[in-house]
């Protein structure tokens, strides 16, 4: 490829004040990580108020791009060549090879947009706009000026370096991963879950997961399907700390001593307080779930009010006013969504009442709750000690 580097462009970073720096820190260090994984070997650095990524050896432009693609902070990926600093004369040169190759077809409307920050460079940026405007005019014939709505944009940046670019590729914006502290995610088989993990990572929040499975009601194919869920969604976020809770006791408890509409409520109270011992023990800020409202018997107003009042740390619901058709349509988009569709049970669907309770009420929920109260503690118990943890990653 022609592109000697990348510029990286981001945009709420830029208002961070006297922070800044910090989120361009956290930047540098994801854009990092995600380059690990592509062939070829590049220098990821900050300069006056930008931040770069040049090529030192070989890659695949394609590869690359899609790394940088699932960067969350990155707004813009601008492919970039470096212009030699040795005078307009050679300027106007690296111009032209610039246009010749990324623009083979010079039947194109353009227009110059130049920027000086060096001010010891002999020519400002109306001078550069100008002079280069007018050879490359006398250059190419069949190209003309539009100021307004230019096929091609051409950028020229005069800073400790001179560089040429007219492209902008959007970037998935937000924050970097780890700058707004850790939560912890419920994951599970199906398609919100994951969507939902995407989006409070692209907040910038460091995500752990846990998962709860339920042998011999759910197969091992269920819970590589959760496993691959939490890698597709680590190639934004990053490693994923999995943890997988084996619920089948509980769950048999529940079904045993609690009335069976109210099976799924109870179930999901449960699932909210082992959560929550996790998250507290892993330092995570708050509980994250896929739950949008009044999408299922589980997720009215009335029954995630019930759910809430078991945790004491927040709980972050990223999908709440989204409808069916908008959470299938993001994760089509990050690529979980044919994993989430694979015909395996995850424990909530086995369990699941012919006629839920859709307005449970809390001092009710709490007394059935009593019926549990001789072994659902050890139950618990046991549960957190036999927890599996995996470090899930692309």
């Amino acid at each position: 490829m022609i592109y000697t580097a990348f510029l990286i462009k981001y945009a709420e970073i830029g208002i961070k004040g006297k922070n800044r720096y910090l989120f361009e820190d956290a930047l540098v260090r994801q854009i990092k990580y995600a380059l690990k994984k592509c062939e070829g070997a590049f220098m990821v650095h900050k300069a006056e108020g930008r931040i770069y990524v040049d090529v030192i050896s070989g890659y695949d432009y394609d590869e690359t791009v899609a790394a940088l693609k699932t960067v969350f902070g990155i707004s813009g990926i601008c492919p970039v060549v470096y212009a030699e600093d040795r005078g307009f004369e050679q300027l106007t040169k690296d111009v032209f090879k610039y246009l010749d190759d990324v623009y083979p077809d010079k039947k194109k409307t353009f227009k110059v947009a130049a920027r000086r920050s060096r001010k010891n460079y002999p020519m400002d940026s109306m001078t550069i706009n100008r002079e280069l405007g007018e050879v490359i005019l006398d250059a190419y014939p069949e190209m003309r000026v539009d100021v307004h709505n230019p096929d091609i944009l051409l950028n020229v940046e005069v800073r400790e370096k001179i560089y040429l670019y007219s492209e902008i590729i959007p970037g998935p914006g937000g924050m970097p991963v780890g700058t707004n502290g850790k939560a912890m995610l419920l994951l599970s088989g199906g398609i919100d879950s994951p969507v939902a993990g995407y989006m409070i990572a692209k907040r910038g929040v460091k995500i752990d997961a846990v998962y709860f499975h339920a042998p011999p009601y759910t197969s091992e194919r269920a819970k590589q399907k959760v496993v691959d869920l939490a890698k597709l969604v680590s190639r934004y976020a990053g490693p994923v700390y999995l943890h997988v809770v084996n619920f089948t006791d509980i769950q048999l408890y529940i079904y045993e001593k609690c009335p069976h509409e109210e099976l799924t409520i109870i179930m999901r109270r449960y699932m909210m307080r082992i959560a929550e011992r996790i998250a507290k023990e892993t330092e995570c800020l708050g509980l994250v779930t896929g739950e949008s409202i009044g999408q299922v018997a589980s997720q009215t107003m009335h029954s995630l009010a019930v759910t809430n009042e078991v945790c004491t740390l927040p709980v972050y619901r990223p999908l709440i006013g989204f409808d069916k058709q908008e959470i299938v349509e993001l994760s089509e988009k990050i690529n979980t969504y044919e994993t989430s569709i694979l015909p395996y049970e995850d424990c909530c669907t086995i369990f699941v009442a012919k006629h839920p309770v859709t307005k449970p009420n809390l001092k009710v929920i709490c007394r059935h709750e009593e019926n549990l109260a001789e072994k659902i503690e050890e139950l618990v118990q046991t549960a957190m000690e036999t927890k599996e943890l995996m470090i899930v990653q692309e």
